[in-house]
């Protein structure tokens, strides 16, 4: 994450990276580390590029889901309502997407409970939606859009 970026997000502790001190006694040695998550693992939080890739299972399936329904035409903009529909579903009930589950990803709520709940994943797939919260992200690889529903992206596998 570029400096800039976080820190008129989040103020000033957003921006260190894992190792910086803040000044203010806590000092992060790895990702996810202040929340409670191990280094490394299962239950560490996700890379970006793993979020990126299943991100973009997830628009290839949307868009055969609905290249399926608008034969022979293309499926245009049905295509980010399937989607939509996919990632509100599959993380509201099961709490990873197929992209999410084909690389071992699952979205978990930051204060432990078990589901996602249908207003947290509304929020999130809304947020992401315009893709600016997605590319936005803090010191522990929450994005907004993670932040805003309280949730992140941590490893199964």
């Amino acid at each position: 994450m570029s400096r800039w970026t976080g820190s008129w997000l989040s103020g000033p502790n957003s921006v260190l990276s894992p190792g910086d001190d803040s000044n203010d006694g806590t000092q992060q040695r790895w990702r996810g580390e202040r929340h409670g998550f191990p280094e490394k693992g299962p239950g560490s939080i996700a890379s970006i590029g793993r979020r990126t890739s299943a991100i973009f299972v997830d628009f290839l399936l949307a868009a055969g889901v609905a290249a399926v329904f608008t034969q022979p035409d293309l499926p245009k903009n049905w295509s980010l309502l399937a989607w939509f529909v996919i990632t509100v579903v599959a993380v509201a009930f099961f709490g990873f997407t197929p992209g999410h589950a084909l690389l071992g990803l699952r979205v978990a709520r930051i204060d432990g409970k078990t589901f996602v709940h249908l207003p947290r994943a509304l929020l999130r797939t809304v947020l992401i939606f315009p893709l600016i919260p997605a590319l936005v992200w803090d010191a522990d690889g929450r994005c907004l859009h993670d932040k805003a529903a309280g949730t992140v992206v941590i490893k199964v596998r």
